[in-house]
Order: C-alpha cells, then sequence, then structure tokens
C-alpha cells in the first residue's frame, strides 16, 4: 500500500470512528446476525488496528416516500473500517430527499486472518439483503428493488454482493437465510482491489493491462449495473470499464460515467465539479431501468 493511500486511509478511518454508534434518525437499527457472526472470534480482533463493532443496519425512512426501491449503502474504508461520514452521508441525504428509503451498513473490519480480506464483509452484506428483503412489508419497500451502492472497498464488496450472490458464503442461522441474497441492481462507485494488478494496493500501469480478479462470478443473477469512477483514481477506472464489458458480454444492461481527473475519492474535486451531480445521474440511470418512475418525457423505449 502507498504511503498516500495509507494516509488517505487513516483519514478515512478518523472520520468514521467518530460515528461508530447508530445515528439517532434511522428508522431501524438491525443487527445482522442473532449471535456471534459466522466464523468469528470477536476478542481476536478488538486490537487489529482497525474498526470493530457489531455488523448492523441502519434503515432510513424518506420523509415524503415516493418510490418502493431501496438502496443499500456500503462504505469504502479498506476493509479495515468504515468511512460512513466520508462516503455515506452525503449519498443517503440525497437519495432520502429524492424519496427513496436507504439502508446504511456496517460490515465486519477490520480484516479476517486466513481468508480473503473481503470475505467477512461478503458474509455480511449477503445477510445484510436478505434481511432488507425480510422487512419489505414493514418498510414499505419492494423486495424486486433492492441494490447496492458501493464505494471503493465497499464498491468492491458491491460487486460481490451483485455478480456472486449464488455463491453460498455461510450456513443458514435462521428463517431469513432461507430468502434470495440477488440484488436487483447495482452501483459500483470507484471500486478497489478490482484488476489483477492491484488486488490489494493501487493499481500498476493504470490498469491498462489488467484482467479482473476471480473475486467475481458474474451468474446468472446479475442485475444491471451503474459505474461511476475518477480517471485520474489510483484504483483505475479500468476496473468499471472491465466490468460493464463483462455485462456487454453478457446482454446485461449498464451504464457508466468517468470523469476527467478525478482522483480516489473525489479528494481533489471542487463541492461544484462535475461530478459531485453523480447521485443525479444514478437517479436518472433507475428511472431509466425502471426501478424508479420517470417523467413522461424522459422515459426510454426498451
Amino acid at each position: 500500500m502507498s504511503r498516500t493511500l495509507k494516509i488517505t486511509a487513516c483519514f478515512l478511518l478518523l472520520l468514521a470512528a467518530l460515528c461508530l454508534t447508530a445515528h439517532a434518525n434511522a428508522f431501524d437499527v438491525v443487527n445482522l446476525w442473532p449471535s456471534t457472526p459466522p466464523g468469528d472470534k470477536p476478542e481476536q480482533y478488538q486490537d487489529a488496528g482497525g474498526q470493530y463493532y457489531t455488523p448492523r443496519l441502519e434503515f432510513w425512512r424518506p420523509e415524503n416516500q415516493t418510490t418502493d426501491a431501496c438502496i443499500i449503502i456500503s462504505c469504502g474504508g479498506c476493509y479495515n473500517g468504515v468511512a460512513y461520514d466520508v462516503e455515506g452521508v452525503a449519498p443517503r441525504d440525497f437519495f432520502l430527499e429524492n424519496g427513496v428509503a436507504v439502508v446504511m451498513l456496517w460490515y465486519r473490519t477490520p480484516r479476517r486472518p486466513n481468508v480473503a480480506k473481503h470475505f467477512a464483509a461478503w458474509q455480511d452484506i449477503q445477510r445484510a439483503v436478505r434481511i432488507v428483503r425480510s422487512n419489505a412489508e414493514n418498510w414499505n419497500i419492494s423486495p424486486d428493488k433492492i441494490g447496492v451502492m458501493g464505494f471503493s472497498a465497499g464498491g468492491h464488496l458491491c460487486l460481490m454482493a451483485a455478480t456472486s450472490s449464488l455463491t453460498k458464503t455461510y450456513e443458514p442461522v435462521d428463517e431469513i437465510d432461507k430468502l434470495s441474497c440477488s440484488l436487483n441492481f447495482a452501483i459500483p462507485v470507484y471500486p478497489a482491489y478490482a484488476l489483477t494488478d492491484g488486488v490489494d494496493e493501487e493499481n500498476t500501469g493504470k490498469g491498462n493491462d489488467a484482467e479482473l480478479v476471480d473475486d467475481f462470478a458474474f451468474d446468472e443473477k446479475t442485475p444491471p449495473m451503474c459505474f461511476i469512477h475518477g480517471d485520474g483514481d489510483g484504483y483505475s477506472a479500468m476496473a468499471s470499464v472491465m466490468a460493464y464489458r463483462q455485462l456487454r458480454k453478457m446482454g446485461i444492461p449498464g451504464e457508466m460515467h468517468v470523469y476527467a481527473y478525478a482522483n480516489h475519492a473525489f479528494f481533489n474535486c471542487g463541492p461544484d465539479a462535475p461530478i459531485r451531480k453523480y447521485p443525479q445521474r444514478v437517479l436518472e440511470w433507475l428511472q431509466a431501468i425502471n426501478i424508479l418512475d420517470a417523467p413522461e418525457s424522459a422515459r426510454v423505449q426498451h
């Protein structure tokens, strides 16, 4: 990991650590697991150099709910923490203001030893999708309009959830695990660790000669996706390009926005930079794929 990336990661973790407790305005806070998560021994991780806390989700209901869709947000943090305030608050508030229910995911960190860096988080996001689906009636959402928006490491996790839902990551623990963990849409935002020249660090050679890592199954439940990336990102935008290319091969609709010069987490972009409008582009895409209602004049003929 480069010195710059380490500094950035520490900054993200520091800010995220300020909000480890559930936010007071969430309508529901649900622990992901009824007891100790699968394969976990929590006492091993409390001094492991990252954030440790009970994996959970927060359900946020918009004041004026205009759709039965729901977006699960998985923030980044190098799989050593969850950068909630840095990457989660702004998109959460945007979608709430536009009438869309949001679930904020606190997946397990830091990385667990002797398994892939993302494995515990992958178990958590599969469980989270099932919990959201099980609460569809209570939360006034559709079980067929559930998606994930993920950033950086959370973008890698978003791709895991979207492309590999048929891969079993844990044994069922209750009735909720009888439900599908497949997604109806996915929004990977500057996904990290997705190319073979940067499986645990920034990409070398800008990712131009790399392939997608073999983490992603691209199974038959892979949904439509909208990719957001910066062309100046050390985690190369070629990750989004390659994943989009795979969707094209499979006949799955996708959309991609790559913004000139923008770096990882858009730290070099001012408040009025075009990339700051990416949530609006996502909203329009959700209308185009019929997850959200679109104005008559803006409807796309499929």
